[in-house]
């Protein structure tokens, strides 16, 4: 059964209907998946090692770190996202929530802010054991119409800016490649502060560049295509420090550096690169 649709518009697909099409064989195909491996693999929790090869907080630095944290997802049984690179900061947050917030249970209350169904993060963790308890793993998209379940996890319409869900209700939120377009800042990093409880943890991926590529006049997904240079990554850091969520881990020049651009976008023909964030809520 499914809820209404909200009362509000949903935002239309982006790239439109024919990669709308696309996207949901992907989600099916994923999900199916999915499904198959949690009845045939070890019920025991600890079957899937911790996956290590992606820090709490860095930047991608070259292609040969994409290539060994999509290798670890394949030795790991991992359904791999078909943006190889994207595998990197996915295997990054999950060994987040992993390190973080698991106490072994498997119990944690994690949301996907600004979610694909067919993105990797929330069936990695039901791979991993999480999502056992009804409403326990959730993504949230302006996108979503009507809610749907994917073995156990819930997708539906949600403001990264305004939830609607109880104070202190989550122990991580994960967000990947999402705060790029046109996300409020300073509303999702509060709401965020808002819905995880202390010790809780915020995993944010987005697009950087040490020395940011020009993207005058590159439009999609309604707005212009953004890129993060190293003071707006201090900037977001410094946002998330006032509103109690501390970064694990450090953010230097060291940090911020990037021997390539690792990462093409060939719909608006752009090189960069993936930084992921880790905060914990004090």
């Amino acid at each position: 059964m499914t809820d209404p649709m909200p009362t509000g518009q949903v935002a239309a697909p982006p790239g439109g209907r024919l990669l709308a099409l696309a996207k949901r064989g992907a989600e099916h195909l994923l999900w199916g998946r999915v499904a198959v491996q949690r009845r045939l693999e070890p019920r025991t929790k600890g079957a899937r090692p911790v996956p290590t090869s992606v820090p709490s907080t860095g930047v991608l630095t070259d292609e040969a770190t994409w290539r060994r944290a999509t290798e670890e997802a394949r030795r790991l049984r991992l359904p791999l996202h078909r943006d190889l690179p994207k595998n990197w900061d996915a295997l990054g947050a999950v060994a987040a929530v992993l390190d973080l917030v698991d106490d072994g249970t498997r119990s944690a209350r994690v949301m996907d802010a600004g979610s694909a169904r067919y993105s990797p993060v929330l069936p990695w963790l039901r791979l991993f054991g999480f999502g056992a308890a009804p409403g326990s793993l959730i993504g949230i998209n302006l996108e979503f119409g009507r809610q749907v379940t994917r073995d156990g996890v819930v997708f539906r319409y949600g403001d990264v800016t305004d939830t609607g869900l109880p104070t202190g209700h989550l122990d991580a939120i994960t967000c990947m490649s999402v705060i790029e377009h046109g996300v409020p800042l300073e509303g999702f990093v509060a709401e965020s502060a808002r819905l995880l409880r202390p010790g809780g943890v915020l995993v944010v991926s987005t697009d950087y560049d040490q020395d940011p590529p020009d993207t005058t006049g590159k439009v999609i997904y309604g707005s212009q295509v953004h890129i993060f240079s190293p003071d707006e990554i201090r900037d977001l850091v410094a946002m998330a420090d006032r509103h109690g969520l501390e970064l694990v881990g450090t953010i230097d020049e060291a940090t911020l550096a990037h021997s390539e651009r690792p990462v093409h976008w060939a719909r608006v023909d752009l090189d960069y690169t993936f930084i992921l964030l880790t905060f914990r809520r004090r």
